[in-house]
């Protein structure tokens, strides 16, 4: 569901509609986008902005969820790839360069980084060390990995594993695989930010959207009925408030 502020903004935006029609002839406004027709519109599409924002809120927390679904057992398959590689009689470069991949999937260095000690002197604190970090564990650099190590596979003549989940058609299927969750989650998240953009430029634009449509009509409302009216008392009360 969308943010429960923004189905607020607009449920109260239908309370003064409401009042507004139930002034008859009364409620006559020069200014079109406080007219009737005008506002029952901007109410439908901030309806339908909302809606859509809450779907595709729900789609892209599918796709992450897939897509997570789909990149958790990879670290482990990749070891057991790697594996198969040391098992297959592959030559001792070829493996080395299996293991490369394995390191950079898993985050890991080659070589440990040597610990130093720095003792503080008169001249001030020791310098902190930075090192760069080599965890390339993002889902486009886990892809990355696994067809490196795929492409490995096709130049070890001796790479003929029997189980099934090895073979290079079914890695392929998994890198497909892969692919397909990351691209979904992205289209998904594209389209998630896209209907936020709707919603909020509908209701929180400045002049024409829902909340700024709503603090003019209470303004033609108390210039037609007066400060002390009972009409201008029944939808001054109504509150609406911008959100970023």
């Amino acid at each position: 569901m969308s943010d429960i502020r923004h189905i607020n903004n607009v449920a109260n935006f239908e309370d003064v509609i409401s009042y507004c029609t139930g002034y008859g002839a009364q409620y006559n406004p020069s200014l079109a986008a406080i007219q009737l027709a005008n506002m029952n519109t901007l109410k439908a599409n901030a309806d339908a902005s909302i809606a859509s924002e809450t779907t595709t809120r729900n789609a892209l927390a599918n796709a992450v969820n897939a897509r997570q679904d789909a990149f958790k057992p990879i670290k482990s398959l990749i070891t057991r790839i790697v594996n198969a590689v040391k098992a297959s009689g592959a030559t001792k470069l070829t493996y080395e360069n299996a293991l490369a991949i394995q390191r950079k999937a898993q985050g890991k260095r080659a070589k440990p980084i040597k610990k130093t000690t720095t003792t503080e002197t008169t001249l001030g604190p020791p310098e902190e060390e930075v090192h760069i970090s080599v965890s390339q564990q993002g889902y486009d650099s886990m892809v990355e990995h696994l067809g490196t190590l795929i492409d490995l596979l096709g130049t070890i003549p001796t790479y003929v594993p029997n189980e099934p989940d090895l073979t290079l058609g079914s890695l392929n299927g998994v890198l497909a695989g892969l692919k397909l969750a990351n691209t979904n989650a992205i289209n998904a998240t594209t389209a998630e930010s896209n209907a936020v953009i709707s919603r909020n430029f509908l209701l929180y634009a400045d002049i024409t959207g829902l909340v700024d449509v709503a603090g003019e009509v209470k303004a033609y409302v108390k210039s037609v009925f007066g400060a002390t009216s009972p009409q201008y008392k029944q939808i001054s009360k109504i509150k609406f408030k911008k959100f970023k």
